[in-house]
C-alpha cells in the first residue's frame, strides 16, 4: 500500500462518467468484485445469485436517481462487468443480510463535525476514520465526479463504488457510519445516500432528500453545510436528527437518539467498542470552550491509546467481531473545497491535501 490514493476525474453525462470510471479503474474494480465473490462464496452464497439479487434494488435507485443507474450501466460497460455485478459493488451489506440473514457488520467508522464556532480558524471541519473489512485496504481511490447539471463532487470511494464519503464544490460535506438494526429490505441502498446528498446545493435540500428516501438499510449520516452540522440517525423506516452540542457532533456505531434506542442490535464487544470510541473522541476533542485546530484533529484521529478499541485501527488488530481496519482517514475543510486524506490508518500514514481539479493545494502534509 502506498501513502497516496490514486486520483481520477470523471466528467460528462452519467453514462459517460460511468464508462470513464470503469475504463480507468478496470483492474482495481475487478479486484474488488473478485474479493466480494470470494467473501460470498465463503458464506455459501453463489456470486451469480448475489449479482442477480442486486438488480432487485435497481427500481428503487431509478425512482430517485436515474442518473446513478445510467452511471452504473456505463461503469459495467467500461469495466467489463455485468450490470448485476456493478450494482453488487454498491450493495455489499444489503445482499449479505438478505441472503444470509446476518448483517455481517464490523464496527465501521468514527465521524466528527466541528462548526465554525468550535474551530480555531472559524472554518468548519468534518470527516471520519473509515473502517472497513481489511480487504478494502488497497482498493480505495479519490474520484471527482463532474456530472452535467449538479455540483462537482470529490469523494474517497472503494474502486467500483459510485458513492462513499466526501464534499461538493459548494461547501457541503457528507460522512457516514454503519448502524445495526432490524428491518433491512429492498429499497434505496445506503452507500448512495452520501452522493445523493452531495448532489444538492445546500444543507436543507440534502437533509430533505435523505429523509424522504425509501431506504433499504440503516446508515448514520453526518452532513455539514453553510456553517451548520446535522446528524441523521435512521432505520429503514425511521429517521431522527441530532443537533451539535457546543458546535460539535461525534458518532460511532451505536444509536445515540433516545427515540431509536429500541432499534439497537449491536451488542457485546461490538457495542462496547463503539461506545469506547465515541467517548474517547469526545474526550480528546476537549471542552466546547476550547476550539479545535486542524492539526489537533489530526492527532485525535491517530489515537491508539486502547489498541483493541482504537480510533485509528491498524491491520492485524485483534477483534472478537471481525477483521477490519481504518482503510483511510479523511478530514474535510468544506468551505475551502479541500480534503486531507490518509491512505490507510492515520496512525501510520500522513494526511495529504486533495482538492478539485485545477485547485492550488497546500504544500505540506500533516
Amino acid at each position: 500500500m502506498t501513502d497516496q490514493l490514486p486520483r481520477h476525474t470523471f466528467a460528462g453525462s452519467p453514462r459517460e462518467i460511468g464508462e470513464q470510471y470503469g475504463t480507468a479503474c478496470r483492474e482495481l474494480i475487478h479486484e474488488h468484485i473478485g474479493r466480494l465473490r470470494e467473501r460470498f462464496e465463503a458464506a455459501g452464497i453463489s456470486p451469480a445469485l448475489a449479482a442477480e439479487r442486486s438488480l432487485e434494488y435497481r427500481e428503487a435507485v431509478r425512482a430517485v436517481s436515474p442518473d446513478f443507474d445510467e452511471e452504473l450501466i456505463g461503469l459495467a460497460g467500461g469495466a467489463g462487468l455485468s450490470l448485476g455485478e456493478a450494482y453488487l459493488l454498491q450493495l455489499r451489506a444489503e445482499i449479505y443480510a438478505d441472503l444470509i440473514g446476518d448483517l455481517e457488520a464490523s464496527n465501521e467508522c468514527t465521524t466528527f463535525a466541528f462548526e465554525a464556532s468550535a474551530t480555531t480558524d472559524g472554518g468548519t471541519l468534518t470527516g471520519q476514520n473509515a473502517d472497513l473489512p481489511a480487504m478494502y485496504g488497497d482498493l480505495l481511490i479519490v474520484a471527482e465526479f463532474r456530472q452535467i447539471g449538479v455540483p462537482a463532487i470529490l469523494m474517497v470511494v472503494p474502486a467500483g463504488q459510485i458513492s462513499y464519503i466526501g464534499i461538493n464544490e459548494l461547501g457541503l460535506s457528507a460522512f457516514a457510519n454503519f448502524l445495526t438494526c432490524d428491518g433491512w429490505r429492498t429499497g434505496y441502498p445506503r452507500y448512495l445516500f452520501t452522493r445523493l446528498a452531495l448532489q444538492q446545493t445546500n444543507l436543507a435540500a440534502a437533509i430533505d432528500v435523505v429523509e424522504h428516501l425509501e431506504r433499504a438499510s440503516s446508515r448514520n449520516l453526518l452532513l455539514q453545510g453553510g456553517g451548520r452540522a446535522i446528524d441523521l440517525e435512521n432505520t429503514p423506516d425511521r429517521m431522527t436528527r441530532l443537533e451539535p452540542i457546543e458546535g460539535r457532533l461525534f458518532h460511532s456505531n451505536h444509536y445515540l437518539a433516545s427515540e431509536l434506542q429500541d432499534a439497537e442490535k449491536s451488542d457485546g464487544d461490538r457495542l462496547m467498542n463503539s461506545e469506547i470510541r465515541y467517548q474517547r473522541m469526545t474526550e480528546l476533542a476537549g471542552p466546547g470552550t476550547a476550539p479545535v485546530s486542524l492539526e489537533r484533529l489530526v492527532e485525535v484521529m491517530r489515537d491508539r491509546h486502547d489498541p483493541l478499541n482504537a480510533i485509528s485501527v491498524e491491520a492485524g488488530d485483534s477483534h472478537e467481531f471481525g477483521e477490519y481496519m481504518t482503510v483511510c482517514g479523511v478530514i474535510a475543510q468544506p468551505e475551502a473545497a479541500l480534503l486531507w486524506v490518509s491512505a490507510g490508518p492515520p496512525s501510520s500514514n500522513p494526511y495529504r491535501p486533495v482538492g478539485f481539479e485545477g485547485a492550488e493545494l497546500p504544500m505540506r502534509m500533516l
